[in-house]
C-alpha cells in the first residue's frame, strides 16, 4: 500500500470561502479536531496577509504537536520572513511558497516574463530553505501552464531545495484523465523529480476536483491537498474526507492509503459546518445527513436483508453511532463529563463548568439532551474566552399580529458594560428585531444573508440560526441557537456583531488560551 499524505487548507483556502470568517479561537478548535482526525499537514493561513492570521498561524504552531503545521506565502522575502516568525516554534517547520507560471497569470498578473518567474521561483526557495526543514513550492495555475516550462521551473526549484512540488488544478479546469497524464508527464521528463513528493490540489470548478486528485495518486502523488466538506474558494476544494474514504473502500483499485482516522470525519464535518456557517447538502457524499437514508423500497428492503445491498459505506465508518446516549436533567456531572470526552473535547476545569451550566440550563427547556445539543454547547463555549467583550442578550420581546406592524423589543448588556433597550418595527418579527439590533450596536449592521435548521429532531429541537452581516464595514457571520427561533436569530445577528468585535481585539494582542 502507498502513504498518501494528506494536506489540510481548510483553515487557509477553506477560510477564502465568501463570508467565511474564522477568528484564532475557532481556527485552533478547528486544527485540534484536525490532529484528531490524522492530517499529515495542516495549512494554518496565509501569515503575511493580516496580523489576525500571524497570530492564528502561530498559536496553532506553537500548539499542535501530531501534525505538522506550514503556512502560506508568496515568492517573496517578506513573506518566507513572516511564515518563519509564525511558525519558527512548530515541530516540524514547514512553509508553502506559491508563485503563478501559466502565460495568463505571468502576463496580466505578475507581469513577469518566464525566465522572471523561474528566476523568482528558485531565488524564494533558496531563502526559505535557509529557514524551514521542508518547502513546497507550487506552480499556480499549472494546468493552464506550458508543459516544457513546468519542467524547466520544477527542475530548478529542486535544484534549489524544494521537498515537495504541488502541481494545481487553481482553476479546477483538466479533466481527470488530462490532470493524471500531466503528472505521469512531469514524472517521465523532470530529471530530479525522484528527489521530490509530488502533490495535488485540485478546486471544483467543473465537479472534478475528488476524481482529479485521485487521478493524480494513480499517476504518482504522494500527497493530495483539500478541505473538510469541500469548502473553498468559487466551487470550492477536493473534499478530504471523500478522498479518504474512496481509498478506504476502493483499496483493491488504488492501493493507497492514508493515516486518517475515519471515525472522526463525522465530527470534523460539523464542527467546521457550525464554525464556518457553511451548511452541509444533505445529498453531500459521505458526510450529507441522506449519505445512509434510503427511500425507495426497494432500497429499503435490500438493506434490511443486507446492509451492503445498497451501502457501500457504513455510518460507523465515518462516525455516525447507532448507540447514542440521551442526557436528562438527572444526569449530573459524571456523566456529562465522559460525554464530552466521547465526543472528543478536552476541557479545562472552568470550561467543564460552563458546558455543565449551559446543559443544566437546556435541561429545564428539554426532556432530552442529545449528542448534537451537546456538541452545540461545547462548540459555544470553546470557542470563547472569560475576558471577551460582547453584546449579551438580556432579553426579547415581540408584538405580533397577522393585522398589526410588527414590533421587537430588544435589552443588552454592552461591551462596556451598560444596558440598552431598544425597540423597533418591521415586516416581519425577524426584520424587527434585526431594525432594533442595529439601532443598539455602535456601528453600521447590514444584514447580507440568513439560514435556520433544526439541530435534532422534535418539536422542541434547537433551532440554529446562520447569519452573514457587515458590521463597521467588514463581514462576519454569525450563529446562534435556541428552541425559539426568534430568540435563535437576534443571538445570531449579535453574535455577528460580536465576532467583529473579539477579531479586531485579537490581531492587537495575543489571546490568553
Amino acid at each position: 500500500m502507498q502513504k498518501i499524505d494528506i494536506f489540510d487548507t481548510t483553515l487557509r483556502d477553506g477560510e477564502q470561502t465568501a463570508g467565511v470568517n474564522l477568528n484564532v479561537l475557532e481556527k485552533l478548535e478547528i486544527a485540534k479536531q484536525l490532529e484528531r482526525l490524522g492530517v499529515d499537514i495542516m495549512e494554518a493561513g496565509f501569515p503575511a496577509s493580516s496580523k489576525g492570521d500571524f497570530q492564528a498561524v502561530k498559536t496553532i504552531a506553537e500548539t499542535i504537536k501530531n501534525s505538522s503545521v506550514t503556512g502560506l506565502a508568496r515568492a517573496n522575502k517578506r513573506d518566507i520572513d513572516a511564515a518563519w516568525e509564525a511558525l519558527k516554534n512548530s515541530e516540524e517547520p514547514r512553509i508553502h511558497i506559491f508563485l503563478a507560471t501559466s502565460p495568463i497569470h505571468m502576463t496580466y498578473k505578475l507581469k513577469m516574463t518566464p525566465d522572471e518567474v523561474l528566476e523568482s521561483a528558485v531565488s524564494a526557495v533558496k531563502y526559505a530553505k535557509q529557514k524551514f526543514s521542508v518547502v513546497q513550492w507550487s506552480a499556480e495555475d499549472a494546468c493552464r501552464s506550458d508543459k516544457w516550462f513546468l519542467v524547466k521551473i520544477i527542475t530548478e526549484v529542486i535544484k534549489a531545495g524544494a521537498s515537495v512540488i504541488n502541481v494545481p488544478d487553481t482553476v479546477g479546469y483538466r479533466s481527470p484523465q488530462e490532470y493524471g497524464g500531466l503528472f505521469a508527464f512531469l514524472r517521465n521528463n523532470v530529471p530530479n523529480i525522484g528527489n521530490v513528493k509530488l502533490s495535488a490540489h485540485c478546486h471544483d470548478d467543473l465537479g472534478m476536483a475528488v476524481a482529479n486528485s485521485l487521478a493524480a495518486i494513480e499517476n504518482g502523488a504522494a500527497q493530495v491537498e483539500g478541505t473538510i466538506n469541500g469548502i473553498g474558494e468559487r466551487a470550492g476544494n477536493s473534499a478530504i474526507e471523500e478522498i479518504a474514504v474512496a481509498l478506504h473502500i476502493r483499496n483493491d483499485h488504488y492501493q493507497a492509503e492514508t493515516r486518517l482516522k475515519l471515525n472522526e470525519i463525522k465530527k470534523t464535518s460539523q464542527l467546521i459546518s457550525k464554525l464556518t456557517g457553511m451548511v452541509v447538502p444533505g445529498n453531500k457524499a459521505v458526510v450529507g445527513e441522506n449519505a445512509f437514508a434510503h427511500e425507495s423500497g426497494i432500497h429499503q428492503d435490500g438493506v434490511l436483508k443486507e446492509a451492503s445491498t445498497y451501502e457501500i459505506i457504513t455510518p460507523e465508518l465515518i462516525g455516525v453511532s447507532s448507540n447514542r446516549l440521551v442526557l436528562g436533567k438527572h444526569s449530573g456531572r459524571h456523566a456529562v463529563k465522559n460525554k464530552i470526552k466521547a465526543l472528543g473535547f478536552e476541557l479545562s476545569e472552568d470550561k467543564l463548568n460552563e458546558v455543565f451550566d449551559a446543559f443544566k440550563a437546556l435541561t429545564d427547556k428539554k426532556k432530552e439532551i442529545t449528542e448534537d445539543d451537546l456538541f452545540d454547547i461545547l462548540t459555544e463555549k470553546q470557542t470563547e474566552t472569560k475576558d471577551m467583550k460582547k453584546y449579551e442578550l438580556e432579553s426579547l420581546q415581540l408584538q405580533y399580529g397577522t393585522n398589526n406592524i410588527q414590533t421587537a423589543t430588544v435589552a443588552v448588556t454592552a461591551p462596556d458594560g451598560t444596558y440598552i433597550e431598544e425597540a423597533a418595527t418591521g415586516a416581519g418579527s425577524v426584520e424587527a428585531i434585526y431594525n432594533t439590533i442595529e439601532r443598539i450596536v455602535a456601528e453600521p449592521l447590514e444584514l447580507v444573508d440568513y439560514q435556520i435548521k433544526s439541530i435534532g429532531g422534535g418539536r422542541d429541537a434547537l433551532a440554529e440560526v446562520h447569519v452573514k452581516a457587515i458590521y463597521d464595514g467588514v463581514e462576519s457571520g454569525g450563529r446562534g441557537s435556541a428552541q425559539d427561533v426568534l430568540e435563535a436569530s437576534a443571538k445570531a445577528y449579535l453574535n455577528a456583531v460580536n465576532r467583529s468585535i473579539v477579531n479586531e481585539s485579537m490581531v492587537k494582542q495575543k489571546v490568553n488560551l
